[in-house]
């Protein structure tokens, strides 16, 4: 896809900021402040691991931290809300004055979204693209948070199409969104790789991702060290960032914006080339058309 089609937007997020995403790749670092995430579950599960552990991803080039507190792998046991804050709400605060860096707070739950957002975070990221509890989106009218809205198969009935069943789902979450009055320029989508799909039909909404761009929103793509990369290159979790960053340039070249992964310098590397190679099949196709 040529970058022209890509465009060039702003993403409005909280606490007056912005960020650009079109032009060039956007790497959003995962850092799971938490025991049992599937292939760093324990890593960073005190605030200081978990600072220090944003702060190199951010070395290496994230512009987002991504923060969690409840795993949401296939069979995670879930967190109350008050656990869940006391692993996130700490490192958010210390991360606030350390780093330029946006910070997202991954959670489907309002109040924790409440508190992450005061105590510092630009972004609200739902797995369950604010249908779980829509007051996620309440706050993030109120507040200017930005809002990523993912795609789940989970606790529902999908679609056979995968694409269909995308549309389904978030234009639900979209018009969820607007009826709190979240503004579009503060909204991404997340097509939700790994979430209760399989690995054809994640294969598939990979090949098909472009269709995506019709809903008219920036896309973050989150395929880092599926179950499905180690489907296809039989490795196991912590050895998948070489198949990620595969699936960041082909993802990159169907339209998404947005990278969230785990090893940041190595998708960092991979998307870097992928840019590079799109600005100068630019250039070429309009040096054809003068």
């Amino acid at each position: 896809m040529p970058l022209a089609q890509l465009g060039s937007r702003f993403w409005r997020v909280g606490h007056g900021r912005e960020i650009e995403l079109g032009a060039h790749s956007v790497i959003m670092a995962i850092v799971n402040v938490t025991p049992d995430s599937f292939s760093d579950g324990g890593r960073y599960d005190s605030v200081e691991k978990a600072v220090a552990h944003a702060l190199k991803a951010v070395e290496d080039g994230a512009a987002i931290v991504d923060i969690g507190g409840e795993s949401t792998r296939p069979g995670g046991e879930p967190v109350s809300a008050s656990e869940e804050q006391a692993r996130v709400l700490p490192v958010i605060e210390a991360l606030r004055g350390r780093t330029e860096a946006l910070i997202s707070i991954d959670t489907y739950r309002a109040e924790t979204a409440r508190l992450a957002v005061a105590a510092g975070a630009h972004i609200i990221n739902d797995v369950f693209g604010v249908q779980k509890e829509p007051v996620v989106a309440d706050i993030a009218a109120s507040t200017g948070a930005g809002l990523c809205l993912m795609h789940t198969g989970r606790d529902r009935d999908k679609l056979d199409d995968v694409i269909a069943d995308q549309f389904l789902f978030l234009e639900r979450s979209l018009e969820i969104a607007g009826r709190a009055g979240v503004a579009r320029d503060c909204i991404v989508l997340d097509p939700g790789f790994g979430f209760a799909k399989d690995t054809e039909e994640n294969l598939e909404l990979m090949a098909r991702t472009d269709e995506l761009n019709r809903l008219g929103f920036p896309l973050l793509a989150g395929t880092s060290r599926k179950r499905f990369v180690g489907a296809v290159t039989g490795r196991e979790a912590a050895d998948r960032d070489s198949g990620t960053a595969a699936t960041s340039v082909l993802l990159r070249l169907k339209g998404a914006a947005i990278f969230r992964v785990h090893d940041v310098a190595i998708n960092k590397d991979a998307l870097a080339v992928t840019d590079a190679m799109l600005k100068a099949r630019d250039a070429f196709e309009r040096k054809g058309t003068a």
